[in-house]
């Protein structure tokens, strides 16, 4: 049985975790409508200051209309993705793999991206990329509140709520002051576990 998601910004460790537990063959779901306060237009990364939310600017439409997620779009009227990257660089720049990641990820944070939907699916390929780990994935063709013949973990994507894993401590750059924070947007573990990142995410259970 094949496993769905919903694809966000830079996934959190559970999301990858859940993804490499199908060893990269996911369903994502595109034809859902798009809700508010979810990982969809957010990440979580470790700053000096603690957990911060890296926040996407999108635009709305008027009323209250349901909208398709592939449908929204993103706000340009500023210069969001510059701001997102000086505050990755200001988290992860002296972690063990920084340095060996970044020029993969310039590119993304310098490319002009309309919808959240592609944008987000782009962050996906872009860490898997870097795990080194393969995806095979398809998308759905029609929205089911209870997608009876998938695993689902769509419920990934809700900001509020926890999914119960457990999440091993690993080093973070600012441990030291703010102690381990779980679950954090995929870089985080990429930064600091460079090529032990599958190893770690193996060991996760759910």
């Amino acid at each position: 049985m094949q496993t769905v998601i919903h694809p966000t910004y830079f996934p959190s460790v559970a999301h990858w975790a859940v993804i490499n537990k199908t060893g990269g063959d996911i369903v994502f779901e595109k034809e859902d409508n798009y809700q508010k306060q979810t990982y969809r237009n957010r990440s979580y990364i470790y700053s000096p200051n603690g957990l911060q939310m890296l926040s996407i600017p999108i635009k709305h439409t008027k009323g209250n209309q349901h909208q398709k997620y592939k449908d929204v779009t993103l706000e340009d009227n500023f210069d969001w993705k510059k701001q997102h990257w000086r505050s990755i660089e200001t988290a992860y720049r002296t972690s063990p793999f920084f340095e060996y990641y970044e020029d993969e990820f310039v590119p993304f944070f310098e490319k002009k991206h309309k919808f959240l939907f592609d944008m987000n699916m782009e962050s996906i390929e872009l860490l898997a990329e870097c795990f080194q780990l393969e995806l095979d994935f398809s998308f759905t063709t029609e929205f089911e509140k209870e997608a009876n013949h998938f695993i689902d973990h769509r419920g990934l994507a809700r900001a509020k709520g926890k999914k119960k894993c457990n999440f091993t401590p690993y080093t973070q750059v600012f441990d030291d002051r703010h102690g381990f924070i779980e679950n954090l947007n995929g870089m985080d573990l990429l930064f600091n576990e460079g090529t032990n990142a599958l190893n770690y995410l193996d060991g996760l259970e759910f």
